[in-house]
């Protein structure tokens, strides 16, 4: 069995590399190809070519990326014609995932969306596209599969699929014995991923660490950075705020957020592992003025954030919007931070909200459902 792979984010990567080991450990001989990043090479993708390394965000990034998408687009579109793989999963990334979905539509390939994107949110109209080049939508969101049905979409609910991967992951006790000693509260900061995300929420959290820290002088912040260029461009735009006590770490956001009291964090897939381990966290999510003026007013949910989302009512305090919110995203640790009870409340919550909605698994359900659609479509055949 021949499977082709398309992800486009850090994210994708992980769950693409975890659908891939669930797949091998049902069909030994899958033999899967595509576009990823290095979980999935390390998984056994073949990579024809590393498209998490070029996540963008922002118009004029993607305008500036178009001619790479455009070759990538014609590059998948000679592979489908002269190596015909017996399926298509696309990973979330919409923007791009779309030509690929339409291509191997063309070429009378059977296509799923493993973590798709979220069109209910913002997107209503484009679940025409997903009805008619995709073949099975691979629900992670339990409000998704009804609202796919509803629109004519083949669709089920498997979970999340970032629930797989953090089970399995082993904390660096050093680390965390270390940051006990050191006593202290201590608040996590995550920025995000995405240099662009960096560049746009750092200094926001900054402005807020530094009320956080007048207020109460005993916190110390830690600093999540996806890589070691985002902690360099972290350390220069610290350089422009007052003296706090933060350190910077690169690859041990896990371990931040289980050591800190509470975290400031941007919006994405991260707020799921901050459920996972139960963490009040305050969002905070720096959009473009173009984003607020012509985004904004199509968005059609309550909130923005996965977690509150899944709650259906805001456990994380959320602040989206083009100008600096430190000063909502401060008070709104601050209410925790002078108030035991409230913060306790927030924490049972979580606890509960982790039991009813974290459970692992997606993975396999994913692999399994794929494996019967495909052994379906070959008895329909024969």
């Amino acid at each position: 069995m021949r499977i082709f792979f398309s992800a486009g984010e850090p994210s994708g990567d992980i769950h693409g590399a975890n659908l891939i080991r669930a797949l091998t450990s049902l069909h030994a001989d899958l033999e899967s190809v595509g576009f990823g990043g290095e979980r999935m090479a390390q998984a056994g993708c073949a990579h024809l070519f590393p498209l998490c390394n070029y996540a963008v965000m922002g118009l004029s990034r993607v305008f500036a990326s178009l001619p790479t998408f455009m070759s990538l687009i014609s590059q998948a579109d000679r592979y489908f014609r002269h190596q015909r793989p017996d399926a298509v999963v696309l990973i979330d990334c919409p923007g791009f995932n779309w030509w690929i979905a339409r291509r191997a539509h063309y070429h009378g390939i059977r296509v799923f969306y493993f973590v798709p994107p979220q069109l209910w949110a913002w997107a209503g109209w484009r679940v025409k596209k997903m009805r008619r080049f995709v073949d099975h939508v691979l629900c992670s969101l339990p409000f998704e599969e009804p609202w796919y049905r509803e629109r004519g979409v083949s669709a089920e609910y498997i979970g999340h699929p970032f629930f797989d991967d953090l089970p399995r992951q082993t904390l660096d006790s050093a680390f965390l014995e270390e940051q006990q000693k050191r006593g202290g509260t201590v608040l996590g900061i995550l920025p995000g991923s995405r240099t662009q995300e960096v560049q746009r929420n750092f200094p926001t959290q900054l402005r807020a660490a530094q009320t956080i820290h007048h207020a109460h002088p005993e916190t110390r912040f830690l600093v999540a950075c996806f890589k070691e260029s985002q902690r360099k461009m972290a350390e220069e735009m610290r350089r422009s705020f007052s003296p706090l006590p933060m350190q910077l770490f690169v690859h041990k956001t896990p371990e931040i957020i289980e050591t800190s009291k509470a975290c400031i964090s941007v919006s994405g897939s991260v707020s799921l592992e901050l459920l996972y381990r139960a963490k009040p966290t305050v969002i905070v999510y720096r959009t473009s003025k173009l984003a607020e003026t012509f985004i904004r007013p199509l968005l059609t949910t309550k909130y923005i954030t996965l977690v509150n989302l899944l709650a259906d009512k805001l456990l994380y305090p959320e602040f989206a919007s083009d100008h600096c919110p430190s000063a909502e995203a401060a008070q709104a640790m601050l209410r925790w931070l002078d108030d035991d009870k409230a913060f306790a409340r927030t924490c049972r919550e979580l606890l509960a909200l982790r039991e009813r909605a974290a459970q692992p698994g997606a993975c396999g359900r994913a692999a399994r459902r794929i494996v019967e659609m495909m052994e379906e479509r070959r008895a329909l055949v024969a």
